[in-house]
């Protein structure tokens, strides 16, 4: 079970770290000697100067512990992918990290010590997204206690606006959305529009987010024109400067498929990605250590205890072993019968096709306990025609049509995003409307799960999807 819920990469690491302590384990392709004659392996009792010329015999099948005599049909060949899949190490740039990057533009200035002080303080108290969330009391306190800096409020916000205010990126350091844009404004060439724009900031802020365009009109005296060119000229600004710093180290999650399904002459097929499937057998030398021990007519202690020695790393060999064939035919049934199940959807790419789905559908299916088919669908990828996605995506709850038949929420998530995104963005529709029109095309909803499904989809309300 543990190793169903790996996903490739995590899984490549567990067998990585097996075969480094199990030194049974060989990979790759090679040819093994099989033993005809069960090995004989022979044990002392405690008292070793007492030696009986009629030693224990323990009989052990090499046979049973060699995984190259049968490869099951769902085993997937190595050469099923590309040379260039070979690379498992994902190469990690170095480089400046960001608040580094702002600390050294801080040797470009010249500050005295308390003044330095100073500035690398703000510098380390601003966050991922670029900005400073604390009060500059809280900073000055900090400052007392940590940095032993005994300074003011005025000071701070001095050495703030004039000298962290003017690293790059440009915003960084603002204390609020506000301030950062302003900041981003002001750096720039003075023309009317970017004129315009600080003061709607400065003097209308909440007016212009929550996007009341009529009161910024009467209160600005400004035409639609004008307004429109403020709202270009803002968008075209940072609101997390942090954020865009190319240098700041953060290791994107690289994630490698586990299944693949591609459309051949228009039907489905499924391949388990070939890195899951590793061919694993008993290494040459152990099976050479095993037959040397059977053809040797004298067998000392030392070699007894070595074969023992060999019996245990054979015997977890195969169970490994037994495991990763388990893993590749649970994952393989669970994903064609997923597939199966959404054949329309893969078939199409429509989402709209996507077939109501739980858990239980599948484990029904499959005579599987639910706790694994939810094992494969939270950690697993699935490469499509229509991109990679994680198997969860295709579960969804159902609930009844018109013509009370049962549909995919995500079926009535992807309509309602359709219609939000036809609809006239300066009249947006309001949720009681979204639910009217859902209504008519057969989907009898609530307003207030109207409004559920358009958080779901990240939508925001009719107000703040409204443009001129």
């Amino acid at each position: 079970m543990k190793l169903i819920q790996l996903p490739t990469q995590a899984f490549e690491e567990r067998l990585k770290q097996e075969i480094e302590e199990n030194p049974a384990l060989d990979t790759g392709k090679e040819e093994s000697e099989d033993l005809d004659d069960d090995l004989s392996n022979e044990f002392d009792d405690d008292n070793d100067d007492e030696r009986s010329e009629k030693e224990e015999v323990e009989d052990i099948n090499i046979d049973e512990y060699l995984s190259d005599d049968e490869i099951p049909d769902y085993k997937t060949q190595a050469n099923n992918y590309s040379e260039d899949d070979e690379e498992k190490n994902v190469p990690y740039a170095a480089g400046t990290s960001f608040h580094q990057s702002l600390k050294n533009q801080l040797n470009t200035f010249r500050l005295d010590e308390e003044e330095q002080a100073i500035a690398e303080f703000l510098v380390g108290s601003i966050d991922d997204s670029g900005y400073i969330r604390r009060e500059i009391i809280d900073l000055v306190d900090d400052l007392a206690f940590t940095a032993n800096v005994f300074t003011t409020e005025e000071k701070v916000v001095t050495i703030l606006k004039k000298v962290v205010h003017t690293l790059d990126p440009l915003g960084v350091g603002a204390r609020d959305l506000k301030e950062c844009l302003i900041i981003q404004l002001k750096a720039k060439d003075k023309t009317k529009y970017r004129s315009l724009s600080i003061d709607i900031l400065e003097g209308a802020f909440d007016h212009f987010v929550k996007k009341h365009y009529n009161k910024l009109q009467e209160k600005f005296h400004i035409s639609e024109d004008e307004l429109k060119e403020v709202i270009k000229e803002i968008s075209k600004l940072n609101p997390k400067p942090g954020s865009s710093y190319a240098g700041n180290n953060k290791i994107a999650e690289q994630i490698v498929p586990d299944f693949s399904i591609k459309i051949i002459d228009g039907e489905l097929d499924l391949v388990l990605n070939a890195r899951n499937a590793p061919e694993l057998h008993v290494s040459r030398e152990y099976n050479n250590m095993l037959k040397g021990y059977q053809e040797a007519t004298v067998k000392s202690k030392s070699q007894k205890d070595a074969i023992f020695f060999i019996k245990q790393k054979l015997d977890s060999a195969k169970w490994f072993i037994d495991a990763i064939r388990q893993r590749q035919q649970t994952l393989l049934i669970t994903m064609n019968t997923i597939m199966q199940y959404q054949y329309d959807y893969f078939l199409t790419g429509d989402e709209r096709k996507l077939k109501p789905m739980i858990l239980k559908d599948i484990a029904d299916k499959i005579n599987m306990d639910v706790s694994t088919v939810s094992r494969v669908a939270n950690s697993k990828y699935v490469s499509t025609p229509y991109g990679t996605k994680l198997i969860k995506v295709f579960f969804s709850e159902s609930m009844k049509n018109d013509q009370g038949e049962d549909v995919s929420t995500k079926e009535i998530k992807k309509i309602l995003e359709t219609v939000i995104e036809k609809e006239n963005k300066k009249k947006p529709l309001t949720d009681e409307k979204l639910a009217g029109i859902l209504k008519e095309k057969g989907y009898p909803i609530a307003r207030r799960t109207v409004a559920k499904y358009r958080e779901q989809l990240d939508l925001p309300v009719a107000r703040l999807r409204k443009e001129i």
